[in-house]
């Protein structure tokens, strides 16, 4: 497998790009850049610049991103859509005019047409419109693989895509404001229990599913991706496990000890109907496969949340 001598990740110190970078270390890769948003602005070519001249990468992992939940997508739609194009395309452009040797771009599961055929083939990325709460986001991305594709025909430069599927787990964002919907049910769950509330208002029907990716099983995927993958062709990365929204409040409701019930608002939005992923590109072509089981995953998230619940309230 190859080595690169100057890895940079970009959003690595957050959610996913921490476990990226222990990952990183674990593989042997000894000199790993993080940079900082608030000394490199990546909507800015003159700091991108500056950013890649001064650090001289071979590899980029392009994680920063501007992330969030249903609401969050509903609110900030223009913000969702111009940071996470700008930032990608700023960046992978000034990577191929440096000489970057490779370019890993992070998509997302949004970027699939809302009624795509489960499980969701790489191949059927294109066949219609997003879902339209995560629209600006998911073509955002899209347009990323777009460019990583173009850029590779005309410059031969080695820029793959991957599409991770919801991830989750310790250190996940509990904001009620952003949050996405595993750690949104926990901390209603937990302040329920705690409050001696018996009834939670949840978005929805409870009839959307969703596929989850333990964060760490990402993380793997994605160096995996990085030195084994070379090939213009999307990617996505899950566990090809499917849930109802209703089956996962109920869950994390027994392992939290929550006792009441969910009312579901049917006046706010669903999401996509369904997703699930084919999970069979990324085990033929650099063999991942997730490994943490859900259960076990929405325990130790469920652990670290109570055990560091006192700060992030706090914060």
């Amino acid at each position: 497998m190859p080595r690169f001598a100057n890895v940079m990740v970009t959003g690595g110190s957050g959610f996913l790009g921490s476990r990226v970078v222990s990952a990183l270390e674990s593989a042997g890769h000894e000199r790993i850049i993080v940079p900082r948003s608030k000394d490199y602005d990546l909507r800015e070519q003159a700091l991108v610049r500056k950013l890649l001249k001064e650090e001289q990468p071979d590899l980029i992992i392009h994680l920063a991103a501007v992330v969030g939940g249903i609401g969050a997508n509903r609110d900030m739609p223009g913000s969702f859509f111009y940071d996470n194009l700008v930032m990608g395309v700023m960046l992978m452009e000034e990577a191929r005019k440096a000489g970057v040797s490779k370019f890993v771009g992070i998509g997302t599961i949004c970027s699939y047409p809302k009624f795509t055929p489960v499980p969701f083939k790489e191949d059927d990325l294109w066949f219609g419109y997003p879902e339209e709460t995560n629209a600006p986001y998911g073509l955002a991305k899209k347009m990323l693989l777009v460019q990583a594709q173009a850029y590779r025909q005309q410059y031969d430069f080695n820029a793959i895509h991957l599409m991770p599927v919801n991830l989750y787990g310790p250190g996940d964002n509990f904001d009620p404001k952003t949050s996405h919907v595993i750690p949104a049910l926990i901390r209603k769950c937990v302040d329920a229990v705690k409050l001696g509330q018996f009834e939670i208002t949840a978005w929805g029907d409870g009839s959307p599913t969703r596929e989850f990716l333990y964060v760490d099983d990402a993380a793997r995927g994605i160096v995996m991706a990085a030195e084994r993958y070379d090939s213009p062709e999307p990617v996505n990365l899950g566990s090809g496990f499917e849930i109802s929204m209703k089956d996962l409040a109920e869950k994390i409701a027994e392992l939290t000890g929550f006792e009441g019930k969910f009312i579901w608002d049917a006046s706010m939005p669903n999401g996509q109907p369904r997703r699930r992923l084919d999970t069979s590109r990324a085990r033929e072509r650099f063999g991942f496969e997730a490994r943490v089981g859900f259960d076990e995953g929405l325990k130790k998230t469920i652990e670290w949340y109570l055990a560091s619940r006192n700060s992030i309230e706090a914060a």
